[in-house]
């Protein structure tokens, strides 16, 4: 089978490399920046591409001939990207994770007879299969609150943080309203609110607050309160606040010197040294995911957890580790045809349907993710 990984970045680059350890896929990794491809082993049997994946021609041209592909681009171009995958009819697993609703390409996928499964990493992304299995198992959803957060091991001040990922799309997880469910409804509230401190055996003290993670949960879920909320060491989210309420993170362009730039550009320039992830940085993954709810006329508890530090071994990230490794196992579930829904599929789908979070729950644990489950009455 040929399989496709559009983005060399932080999570692209391990995701190709576990694809190739399978002898059933022909891997192929596309960036713009040939750079990415210098911590490839010699002889790596994946080959690799340069092409501007900006360029809606190039995608056509590239994902043509694959039988399937791993979209791993930015957010901001994730919509468009994973439209341009659809029109060539090719199955697809999405961690772009881009702000537009993947529920406007379900018509164009199924017509398409595409598979195309969206916000396939660790949060979303093991968190919806989670929401989707356990809903399957009560007979009422009275609760849902993920808790998640990657963070760095070392904790350099001022922020405590290293952005896994581009510093705009952190600040666009600042800035965009937050949807929850409260008593039946979605409502909105602000980014940064609510927070609360909550301890972590093997962490310590972490800080939640609201975010907008619920995603397609708000709408494919049927539970009476659901929430999602970001973890990140204590004293972050005073200086993120500060930050917002001066005005650095707006969008609107002003004039610097005869150049057009927004505040929240400058910012995210001015971040990038300070958050960017260097390869000697160590990091963790810290998920706690808690279903409140009515089985057999009594009420339940399901609480899942996942710790997960970098590999030393592989020198791997654990946000690449807890995200790419989704995306890849997932690939392998489609490979396998043991998930044929076609259309857009938010990973809750795939919770759903049986023996699915198994086969993704037990490929995981094999890499040395491993999600701790409790189920107790209350």
């Amino acid at each position: 089978m040929n399989i496709i990984v559009l983005g060399g970045g932080l999570v692209g680059l391990p995701m190709a490399i576990d694809l190739a350890t399978d002898k059933n896929f022909n891997v192929t990794l596309v960036d713009i920046n040939k750079d990415k491809f210098n911590s490839l082993k010699s002889g790596s049997e994946i080959r690799t591409k340069v092409s501007d994946l900006s360029i809606k021609k190039n995608i056509r041209e590239i994902v043509k001939n694959q039988d399937m592909v791993i979209n791993a681009v930015p957010g901001f171009m994730g919509f468009e990207t994973l439209k341009t995958i659809i029109e060539e009819k090719v199955d697809v697993v999405d961690i772009a994770f881009f702000p537009e609703d993947p529920f406007l390409l379900d018509d164009l996928a199924k017509e398409n007879g595409v598979r195309a499964i969206v916000d396939c990493g660790v949060a979303p992304g093991m968190s919806n299969m989670f929401s989707g299995y356990i809903e399957e198992k009560l007979d009422e959803l009275e609760s849902l609150v993920i808790y998640v957060g990657g963070l760095p091991v070392d904790r350099t001040e001022p922020f405590q943080y290293k952005a896994p990922f581009s510093p705009i799309d952190v600040i666009e997880e600042y800035t965009r309203p937050a949807r929850l469910v409260e008593n039946g409804e979605i409502v909105i509230k602000e980014p940064l609110t609510e927070s609360e401190h909550i301890e972590f055996p093997g962490v310590g003290t972490l800080e939640a607050f609201n975010s907008d993670g619920l995603r397609s949960l708000a709408y494919t879920i049927k539970g009476k309160n659901m929430k999602e909320k970001t973890l990140r060491y204590p004293g972050h989210l005073e200086k993120i606040v500060s930050l917002k309420e001066m005005g650095f993170f707006e969008s609107e362009e002003l004039d610097f010197n005869g150049e057009k730039i927004s505040p929240r550009d400058m910012t995210a320039r001015v971040l990038i040294p300070q958050w960017k992830f260097e390869d000697s940085d160590r990091d963790i993954t810290v998920m706690r995911v808690i279903f409140e709810g009515i089985k057999g006329g009594k009420k339940i508890r399901y609480t899942y957890d996942l710790f997960d530090k970098f590999d030393t071994e592989t020198m791997t990230h654990s946000m690449a580790r807890t995200t790419g490794y989704t995306a890849t196992v997932t690939a392998r579930l489609l490979a396998e045809g043991l998930y044929i829904r076609k259309g857009i599929s938010p990973p809750e789908f795939i919770g759903r349907e049986k023996g699915c979070i198994e086969f993704v729950l037990n490929r995981l644990k094999e890499k040395g993710i491993e999600y701790r489950e409790k189920e107790e009455y209350i």
